[in-house]
């Protein structure tokens, strides 16, 4: 059994049933392994939460990276770009977040995020107006949050208008 399957099947866990049914049993009855087959893998729950955080936080990057262009301000529009594509998902995969983020409330589970939304905020785009870029990055989280709370928000039309002028406010 892969550590991604594992993640998955506490992923689903979570954003199906919430932070309290979270149990490396549970986890392991979804994943079709033995609880000592997770264990080898994770061997607690806080173990896997932090797992789920670095799962989460290593996709951001990578998303951010693949649309960085290294231009003054390409960080900034990556970041947005990024965003949208989480919020482009399906419901279900926009709430794994939140779920994530829920199920590690702990103070100490949280500093991993903590870390990458200082390295994600605190970017300093040179050539750029830092400021500007740093309130385009906190619309587009506003953005996603407002989204995984309430999917049908906004509708495809809205959420492409809002991309491109974030876009635009990144320039």
């Amino acid at each position: 059994m892969r550590r991604d399957a594992l993640l998955d099947a506490a992923e689903g866990l979570l954003a199906h049933s919430g932070s309290r049914a979270l149990t490396l049993a549970a986890v392991a009855q979804r994943a079709g392994v033995s609880k000592g087959g997770l264990l080898y893998h994770f061997a607690t729950k806080e173990a896997l939460v932090a797992g789920l955080v670095k799962r989460l936080i290593t996709e951001l990057d990578e998303q951010i990276a693949r649309y960085d262009d290294g231009t003054p301000a390409g960080y900034a529009r990556a970041y947005v770009q990024a965003t949208f594509d989480t919020l482009g998902e399906a419901p279900q995969s926009q709430r794994r977040w939140a779920a994530v983020v829920a199920a590690a409330a702990e103070a100490h589970m949280l500093d991993p995020m903590r870390d990458a939304l200082r390295r994600w905020h605190r970017r300093d785009e040179t050539g750029a107006d830092s400021v500007a870029l740093r309130i385009v990055r906190l619309a587009a989280d506003g953005l996603w949050e407002n989204v995984v709370l309430d999917p049908g928000l906004f509708n495809v039309a809205d959420l492409d208008a809002l991309r491109v002028r974030l876009l635009e406010m990144a320039q």
